[in-house]
């Protein structure tokens, strides 16, 4: 096993390797570990990394995380990841703190492009133990892939459970849990989480900053216009 404490290229006899031209900020937390072989780590150079600690736990798994060219919170993420596993970040994801990624058994996880993190966000594409149903013998929870979609906002403590998608320009709200499908453009609450609103769109400014009163639709140049869509039932 070797645990790596910071991020600059990297390649080994087992063929695990880091691919990485970026400088990180000095304050910056990294802790690579890598128990098997032939994983890779590719991390783009302008990526704002802020806090990452990653356990490649297996073999032949892949994490990409894509670049920061937007201000954006920074990219905090604990992440495990078995064998055969792979993990995509897209280009300027924010995360508030670390958000927690677990995926096995050959499964993946992917976050789109512009995704906004809250704190304590958790993505499970496996429940890391087995459950089995002692009349059958059978195992009853594999392990699922996720796919979150671009400019999707995760509220506080969301979780998102295996085998679940996630449309573009959803807003998923405060400790939901989200088990099934939701589609692009809609606000979904609650454990299980259910659609509670169709047609929104969202935008990150922070209201904390905003003059009462202000309740308008915002001009085009300051709003996403690309996720600005109806909901696709």
């Amino acid at each position: 096993m070797d645990v790596l404490q910071e991020l600059t290229p990297y390649r080994d006899q087992r063929g695990n390797r880091i691919e990485f031209e970026g400088t990180l900020p000095s304050a910056a937390k990294v802790k690579i570990t890598f128990r098997g072989s032939g994983n890779r780590l590719v991390v783009a150079a302008s990526a704002r990394v802020v806090d990452l600690a990653i356990d490649f736990s297996g073999d032949d798994s892949v994490v990409v995380i894509g670049e920061t060219s937007e201000k954006r919170t920074g990219l905090r993420f604990s992440m495990r990841l078995g064998h055969q596993c792979t993990v995509d970040i897209g280009a300027n994801v924010g995360a508030e703190t670390r958000t927690f990624i677990r995926v096995s058994e050959g499964q993946s996880v992917r976050i789109g492009d512009d995704c906004m993190l809250a704190s304590g966000v958790a993505i499970r594409a496996d429940d890391s133990h087995a459950i089995y149903d002692v009349r059958t013998g059978k195992r009853t929870n594999p392990a699922g892939s996720v796919d979150v979609g671009e400019h999707v906002w995760l509220g506080k403590e969301v979780v998102v459970m295996g085998g679940v998608t996630i449309g573009d320009g959803t807003v998923v709200g405060l400790r939901s849990t989200v088990t099934r499908d939701l589609p692009n453009n809609c606000v979904a609450v609650g454990a299980p989480a259910k659609v509670v609103r169709r047609d929104v769109a969202w935008e990150r400014p922070v209201l904390t900053f905003r003059e009462p009163g202000i309740d308008g639709v915002p001009e085009a140049q300051q709003r996403s216009e690309k996720y600005w869509n109806l909901t696709d039932d």
